[in-house]
């Protein structure tokens, strides 16, 4: 494909931007990613790119931005205003998107989100527990405790890219007998029901600390 110079006229903006980087991310992997075989795919020159995302760090978090706002364009039509099904259900908005995107999930693990995508959703959350007279202090630290939940349940569930976790290993009885009894409980690693028992734990520990 013979390269354009401009990105006006090569229609670009942003948002095509952005989702052609993630489209190459879960194709080929964070490793492989770049700015000019990003402008490869697009049939572009590097510059026209820079023209409207300055430089490789303000394009990862473009990135990062665009399959947050998958998970807000989800939650749309959802009116309501109780705190835990709003964490519920951007729990599970959050893991769908991690599974859809495994390669470029580590972004956002590893980039501080403050994206209008991200910062709404928050916004939404904290202004349900403070509509159900939490205590502020609670409020303040709920999202950090589930998200740091969600951020190491899912980089260790989603690593193992497209194709998903591996199993659980087996441990030896004699050397580990403790968790070779409870093997057989972890037999749905990286499942739905495994994750939705572990959300129920975390949301329990905030009820329970926020009843006190």
């Amino acid at each position: 494909m013979a390269r354009r110079t401009q990105g006006t006229s090569a229609g670009l903006d942003r948002e095509r931007i952005a989702s052609a980087a993630v489209a190459m991310v879960d194709r080929d992997g964070l490793e492989r990613f770049g700015v000019r075989r990003l402008a490869q795919e697009l049939g572009v020159d590097p510059m026209s790119i820079y023209h409207h995302i300055k430089g490789k760090t303000a394009l990862l978090d473009a990135m990062s931005e665009a399959v947050l706002a998958e998970v807000a364009a989800a939650a749309d039509d959802d009116t309501s205003h109780d705190w835990e099904e709003i964490a519920r259900r951007t729990a599970h908005g959050y893991r769908e998107m991690a599974y859809r995107h495994p390669r470029v999930f580590p972004l956002l693990v590893t980039r501080a989100q403050t994206s209008p995508a991200a910062i709404s959703a928050l916004e939404v959350l904290v202004a349900a527990m403070r509509e159900a007279d939490l205590p502020d202090r609670m409020v303040a630290d709920a999202p950090m405790v589930l998200f740091s939940f969600l951020n190491g349940h899912l980089l260790a569930r989603t690593s193992g890219g497209p194709d998903g976790p591996g199993a659980v290993p087996a441990f030896d009885a004699a050397a580990y007998p403790a968790l070779a009894a409870l093997t057989p409980l972890m037999a749905d690693f990286g499942s739905l029901a495994e994750f939705d028992r572990m959300l129920d734990t975390v949301l329990s520990a905030i009820k329970d600390r926020a009843a006190r």
